[in-house]
């Protein structure tokens, strides 16, 4: 019989650890089989009165509790049937240790079923129980430093951000100590998650990413919740793209390791990234499903959280409509109740706003008053999107209320505070993915300030727009992660092309691009901060900047085109008709250049295209330009475009033909750039990249115009030695194709000798050149954000503090490219301002020489 007894003790302790390693990898089904078999094991021997056999059955039941977390009632079950198993041990340090295995573990349940007080008094029992016993030998410390781990979560529910970190360092030193690596890993992940909730954006994504590559190493199941959390801070930054790829591969792994309540989890961040993203049908999609399966559960707490998630979907499409069924502030009101029971601070403010913006809507403002006077006060871990929707909400209502200055006001508040929210980012997608929370807060101003004076338009679009570049770069940080990973991708790419020229595979090198450019990204966002903030340039500023030069900037609201004109000092509105219009005659003239840039074009079909580009530029003008007119007259002009206008070759208009323009994304910028000293030095780049045609003669005349320049041809044009000349260049000219990256500016590129130079690169020179000249390709090109935030290879550039860049707004063929460039270098020779020569440079042939002046002049 003893024998039995040792055997049945051997088999349900093997099946206890191999569910303990299901769990720590979230495998929970596997984690629970384990389990099921090791009490059907013990139940082949009578345990009665046998302290060991009564231990394991504990120690199991308290596992299987565990295991069955996300269905608290079952889990609350197995640890009724371990405690009524206590007795049968001898009172001493092995019964203290499992009453605290099950105090904890009963304290873990009930805190994740919404009731925090009720556990961590359990919690704090068990850590009493733990580290007392362990003090004498007993016990096993992995225990005790996730029992840190849980009482975080109390804190963080609390908004103890502090009482949260002290508990994760407590189980970090335990994890160390002990040599826990598991656990540590959890504690430095949500040491991440409190920066998170904290605002502090950087050093969140950087310990999600160290906890991401531990798991890689030691726990590969551990990284979609890893990832799962790294959407979260992307969302709150502003990328709702970026989290929905780290999403989306999360949420296939977790359903495999049939993780329930971490993969309803992403559901519900899923439908946030899609709100953020404006498709509302797919985030109303994403947000039912995790209401379907937190009931499933039983997970009450989580179930309101989701359909919160999908109040915001038909909340936006409610506003976006116009059409608020009037049974929905109602919905809103109750969910906010039914969020109060459950002690969700944020959550029950967030329904109330909601309720708040659809009472405004269908013209009720006492009730939308007395919601609005109900939603609790923010606290320090209050995410920015509902500080800023708070302000809109308190804004709308006072323009309901007819008192413009109060929203003005609140308006000027929540932009003020989303400023200092920025002024804490890292990498330049963060400080410019921001804007999108300020979004609808700025638009209302604008709208107000419309009816308002031209002075006070100015003001307001300056502060809603292009606030990227209103940060001067920091020196040069080095980061050897950065610089290795980023050559690595050059090579992985290098050697893709040279396979695809020979008609290799190249599907795996592919898949290793996509790796590394994902892991550049990465690492960009948080390696150090992008710059220092700098104030909005005032407009006496600008205009006394300006001289006899006249800036036009241009907005949109409800639909509607206006400029804003300086010109002598005074200020000007000018309201222009459709923006919808205007865009889509600008999306004709862009496609128009483009078709008509090859050099080889037949005769017949370039006469045809050309008509088609005169047809849309004259359209162009008569929209944009011909209204002004009055105003500018003859003026050079300083143009901030908006939306899709940055698409727009301005010097192609018939208006514009000929005249000085400088295309700048703010009047800040073009404030900064303008009145940025000079290059320490006149030397001069001229690097050219491979591929292009044999009959472009622009690297011989260059030369001759520039005698003394640094020249890099063929081979010696490699990413180092074009990165080593650009450093304090007074001009550098670069004849490279090129690749516009929509979607991640800072990966737009130039091809060189050995491969891409990333826009990313040249960001980081620590001292900018004065002018770079981009020869080829749709480099001027910007992938547009909220609010006018403007990014493209030539704007990342301007970011970096380069206060001149000339590029193309579409296409242009090599040969084109290489006569424009002779044309406006041997005017910028002999003294032409960069604006004017190129001005007279493209007004040879405006259709295909589709280059524009950005920045200053």
């Amino acid at each position: 019989m003893a024998s039995d007894r040792e055997r049945v003790l051997r088999r349900a302790g093997r099946f206890q650890e191999r569910a303990r390693q299901a769990v720590y990898a979230y495998r929970f089904a596997d984690a629970r089989t384990a389990l099921r078999s090791a009490l059907a094991a013990l139940d082949t021997v009578d345990h009665t009165g046998d302290a060991d056999l009564v231990t394991m059955r504990v120690r199991v039941l308290v596992s299987l509790a565990y295991s069955d977390a996300e269905g608290a009632g079952k889990g609350l079950d197995a640890l009724d049937a371990a405690e009524r198993l206590l007795p049968q041990i001898p009172a001493g340090p092995r019964r203290r240790e499992l009453q605290g295995l099950v105090e904890q573990q009963r304290g873990f349940l009930l805190i994740r079923a919404g009731r925090g007080d009720e556990g961590m008094r359990l919690l704090d029992s068990a850590v009493h129980h733990l580290e007392t016993v362990l003090e004498l030998g007993v016990g096993d410390p992995d225990v005790l430093a996730g029992l840190h781990i849980n009482r975080s979560l109390v804190f963080i529910e609390r908004a103890d951000t502090a009482g949260a970190v002290a508990e994760l360092r407590r189980s970090v030193d335990l994890a160390e100590r002990y040599d826990l690596n598991l656990v540590g890993i959890k504690a430095r992940h949500n040491i991440g998650y409190i920066a998170y909730m904290s605002g502090d954006l950087p050093t969140a994504l950087r310990d999600f990413e160290r906890a991401a590559r531990e798991c890689l190493a030691h726990a590969p199941s551990l990284v979609p919740v890893v990832r799962l959390d790294q959407a979260r801070a992307l969302l709150a930054a502003g990328l709702p793209q970026d989290a929905a790829r780290h999403l989306e591969d999360a949420l296939p792994l977790l359903r495999k390791q049939r993780a329930g309540q971490d993969a309803a989890e992403v559901e519900v961040t899923l439908a946030a990234s899609a709100l953020l993203d404006d498709r509302v049908r797919d985030a109303r999609r994403w947000a039912r499903s995790a209401e379907r399966r937190f009931i499933r559960r039983g997970n009450q707490r989580w179930a309101a959280v989701a359909a919160l998630a999908g109040l915001r979907a038909e909340t936006a499409g409610a506003l976006s409509a116009g059409r608020v069924p009037g049974s929905l502030p109602a919905v809103a009101v109750k969910l906010a109740e039914e969020l109060r029971g459950l002690g969700l601070v944020d959550e029950t403010a967030l329904a109330l706003m909601l309720a708040v913006r659809l009472e405004l809507r269908r013209g009720d403002r006492e009730a939308a008053r007395s919601l609005l006077a109900q939603v609790p006060r923010p606290r320090p871990t209050t995410p920015v999107d509902h500080r800023m929707l708070l302000r809109l909400c308190r804004a709308e209502l006072a323009v309901a209320d007819g008192n413009r200055r109060r929203a003005l006001a609140e308006a000027r508040s929540g932009l003020t505070e989303l400023g200092t929210a920025r002024d804490r980012m890292g990498g330049l997608d963060l400080v410019c993915g921001t804007a999108v929370h300020g979004r609808q807060l700025g638009e209302l101003a604008v709208r107000l300030t419309l009816r308002g004076r031209p002075r006070a338009l100015y003001d307001w679009l300056e502060r809603t727009r292009a606030q990227v570049y209103r940060y001067e770069p920091l020196p040069e940080i080095d980061d050897p992660r950065i610089a290795q990973t980023a050559a690595e991708l050059r090579r992985s790419r290098r050697e893709a092309q040279l396979a695809r020229l020979s008609g290799r595979p190249v599907a795996p090198l592919e898949k290793q691009t996509a790796a590394l450019e994902r892991e550049v990204v990465r690492l960009g966002w948080y390696a150090s901060p992008w710059g220092r903030p700098r104030p909005v340039a005032p407009l006496d500023a600008v205009a006394a900047a300006l001289g006899s030069t006249a800036l036009v900037e241009y907005a949109s609201s409800g639909g509607d085109l206006v400029a804003v004109v300086v010109a002598d000092g005074v200020t000007r509105l000018v309201r222009l008709g459709s923006m919808a219009e205007a865009a889509e005659w600008a999306a004709r003239l862009y496609n128009d250049l483009n078709a008509l840039a090859p050099d080889v074009l037949p005769p017949p079909i370039a006469a045809v295209v050309r008509d088609c580009a005169v047809r849309s530029a004259g359209r162009l003008d008569e929209l944009l330009v011909r209204p002004l007119l009055p105003v500018i007259g003859d003026r050079d002009l300083v143009v901030v475009p908006t939306g899709e206008l940055y698409a727009v070759q301005w010097g192609s208009l018939p208006s514009l033909v000929g005249r000085p323009v400088v295309v700048a994304p703010s009047a800040t910028a073009w404030h900064t750039a303008a009145t940025s000293p000079g290059a320490p030095s006149d030397r001069v780049l001229l690097a050219r990249g491979p591929n292009l045609t044999g009959r472009v003669t622009e690297g011989v005349s260059l030369r001759g115009i520039y005698p003394d320049a640094i020249d890099l041809d063929d081979e010696h044009a490699t990413v180092a030695e074009v990165l080593s000349a650009l450093d304090g260049a007074a001009l550098a000219h670069v004849a490279a194709h090129g690749e516009h990256e929509s979607t991640n500016a800072l990966f737009s590129q130039l091809e060189l000798a050995d491969g891409p130079l990333f826009a990313y690169e040249v960001a980081r020179l620590p001292r900018p050149p004065r002018q770079v000249v981009l020869a080829a390709c749709e480099l001027a090109l910007s992938y547009v954000r909220p609010g006018d935030e403007a990014l493209g290879y030539a704007g990342a550039l301007l970011a970096a503090g380069v206060p001149t860049v000339i590029a193309a707004t579409s296409r242009v063929g090599d040969e084109a490219a290489a006569t424009a460039m002779v044309d406006y270098h041997q005017r910028l020779r002999a003294g032409h301002p960069p604006a004017r020569a190129l001005a007279e440079a493209v007004a040879v042939d405006p259709y295909r020489r589709p280059f524009v002046c950005l920045g200053s002049g």
